[in-house]
């Protein structure tokens, strides 16, 4: 299992969370997503066949992609 921490500049409240929570959480492998408005940051939890490729896709098709 991994685990990666990223900086998400583009979340900006609660709601933001739920959509990026409830989507990222659907693809097959993610076992944890958490994100956070006030620190502006996602921590997802995977394991195959996630791959953290898919995840950052998946962030960026919805409006929320990682900083750097």
């Amino acid at each position: 299992m991994e685990e990666k921490t990223v900086h998400v500049p583009g979340i900006s409240c609660g709601h933001c969370v739920m959509t990026i929570e409830r989507e990222v959480g659907e693809i097959p492998g993610v076992e944890s997503v958490k994100g956070s408005p006030h620190l502006k940051n996602v921590t997802v939890r995977w394991s195959e066949p996630a791959t953290w490729e898919a995840i950052q896709e998946m962030l960026a098709e919805l409006g929320f992609p990682p900083a750097g």
